[in-house]
């Protein structure tokens, strides 16, 4: 397959996503989704209430709809759930009502690329996370992404990084201890 020119790549990606874009549309349902969870929701009629429903929510399948119709949405998730976490409502819209289904994912590291397997795929890779607080994170990871924050702005002024900075100090600790030596020749590697 040849290499394609910047200008071609995205003339590909935007009919790509034109394509995903129609595909979604065409579903009975909407759907948002975080690294977290998904988030679907479908119109329905004002008239409907709770109980006219039939929601089977498990850790591997999906379905909605009415009692005694076709269901909006039935398959098999394309990942796992947690069940607990994962809840359905029924909210009115200035359109009537909107069933809300919410999903929690087990796996918070990974996009989805559709609610059920039977349903056309999105390209993942084209995501754009939200923005996400360094307090989001847990402490170690925190102190992770903080020093690799850290590195790569020391890195783009020139700088050294924190473990070039701690060599530096262990060597200098060391010089004081040891003034008998000769350090004329040492690096740092």
């Amino acid at each position: 397959m040849a290499d394609l020119s910047p200008a071609e790549q995205e003339k590909v990606d935007q009919e790509l996503q034109a394509k995903q874009f129609a595909e979604q549309a065409a579903l009975p349902y909407k759907w948002t989704q975080t690294i977290k969870d998904v988030d679907v929701t479908a119109q329905v009629p004002a008239n409907m209430r709770g109980k006219d429903f039939d929601v089977k929510i498990t850790k591997t399948k999906l379905r909605v709809g009415l009692k005694g119709q076709e269901p909006i949405i039935d398959g098999d998730l394309p990942h796992p759930i947690h069940v607990d976490e994962s809840t359905w409502t029924l909210e009115s819209t200035k359109d009537g009502k909107e069933i809300s289904i919410h999903l929690d994912k087990v796996n918070k590291m990974e996009w989805w690329a559709h609610v059920i397997t039977s349903a056309p795929k999105i390209d993942t890779t084209k995501i754009q996370p939200e923005n996400s607080n360094l307090g989001d994170l847990d402490g170690e990871t925190r102190q992770m992404v903080e020093k690799m924050m850290f590195d790569q702005r020391q890195k783009e002024m020139g700088k050294p990084t924190s473990d070039e900075i701690k060599k530096t100090e262990i060597l200098e600790k060391f010089k004081k201890e040891h003034p008998e030596m000769d350090f004329s020749n040492a690096k740092l590697g």
